[in-house]
């Protein structure tokens, strides 16, 4: 599978104010997630407010993968199967070895219902501590805006996927049989299980470049499809991290309510890194987020809820090749997952598909 010359491919975009006001045709939606399409779709137009949350949560992805090792190690959950927390090189890739080259930060968002809860409660749910597990968060001193600012973009990216639920419900009620009015809204917006990842690419080394082989496309995450209803995707942040590096001083938190956010690369060093699609006619291509938009993808939880006529979108992340510098690449991505008891077909419930999921995954 190569992709340097893979097409680069214009996502289906919409207005927020579109969804807001239910202005998203029917063709939209099946150009954007039917059984021909990307299953992808961008939202512009977002509150003037998006840009600055994005800078601070993706700088700090930066900032949180230079804590000392044991501060990181301090961050991990062993016994959510590191869906909770920090983790790195817990992951398995397609080719059966661990994955290195990305730290992931695991977040659940049931503070989106209720800012007491710190995960879905574990009453029925004993053997899913991936759900149930409570959240962790780095040291307020060293990293002060990271649970604030991150509980704040996640927010808005699971009010934004209300939006695009709501208009699919439309859809479906008009195309499936005996589906649910306003089923899928009602799924996005009540949960207590949506996950949000916030990753940190790091920067690969010579070495890792040099042991690459020229056919490992898909070397920063490994091709898949998402086990959720749609997640939300901010676009990527490109760091060079030898000329700025995420420097934690001794107290950095104490004189200022955040660290500097970091300056972004205006764009990646090399055109063929990002995010690449599998589409319906099996072609490879590349879909680039713009910095001041979301995108919200098609999971495996959409495809059975809407019994196939939205797909799940098989895709991966090809890493930076670059000569210089130290290049990482910091993204969000926000799971909106079904709540634990929610059958996604009948006789099916939501716990029992992510129980097959996790297991097969990690």
């Amino acid at each position: 599978m190569h992709v340097n010359q893979a097409t680069v491919a214009q996502a289906v975009t919409v207005s927020l104010k579109d969804l807001e006001n239910g202005n998203v045709s029917f063709d939209t939606l099946t150009e954007a997630f039917g059984p021909a399409s990307l299953g992808i779709i961008v939202v512009k137009d977002l509150p003037q407010h998006f840009a600055e949350l994005r800078a601070k949560v993706l700088s700090n992805a930066s900032y949180l993968a230079a804590l000392p090792e044991k501060e990181l190690e301090s961050l991990e959950s062993p016994e959510s199967k590191y869906l909770v927390g920090w983790s790195c090189g817990k992951e398995t890739l397609k080719s059966g070895h661990f994955d290195t080259l990305k730290g992931s930060y695991y977040v659940n968002c049931a503070f989106y219902q209720d800012p007491t809860l710190s995960s879905a409660p574990a009453e029925g749910f004993p053997d899913l501590p991936q759900y149930t597990a409570p959240n962790i968060w780095p040291n307020a001193e060293k990293l002060p805006t990271f649970r604030s600012s991150a509980e704040d973009i996640c927010s808005l990216i699971i009010q934004t996927a209300t939006l695009v639920a709501s208009a699919c419900d439309k859809y479906a009620e008009a195309n499936i049989d005996d589906y649910k009015p306003g089923y899928l809204q009602r799924v996005v917006e009540t949960s207590l299980t949506t996950k949000a990842r916030l990753l940190h690419y790091f920067p690969a080394t010579s070495t890792d470049q040099a042991e690459k082989q020229e056919d490992d496309d898909d070397d920063w995450c490994a091709t898949h499809v998402d086990h959720g209803c749609l997640t939300g995707l901010t676009s990527a942040m490109f760091l060079d991290e030898a000329a700025s590096p995420p420097t934690l001083g001794s107290g950095s938190g104490s004189d200022s309510d955040s660290l500097p956010i970091l300056p972004e690369l205006e764009k990646s060093p090399d055109p063929a890194a990002g995010l690449y699609i599998r589409s319906r006619t099996g072609d490879i291509v590349k879909v680039n987020i713009p910095r001041d938009c979301l995108a919200f993808q098609t999971g495996e939880a959409l495809q059975l809820i809407t019994r196939g006529k939205f797909r799940a979108v098989p895709h991966f992340v090809k890493g930076a090749k670059t000569g210089e510098g130290r290049i990482a690449r910091n993204t969000l991505a926000v799971f909106t997952q079904p709540n634990l008891g929610e059958e996604v077909q009948p006789g099916l419930t939501f716990a029992e598909f992510a129980r097959g999921v996790v297991q097969k995954n990690y």
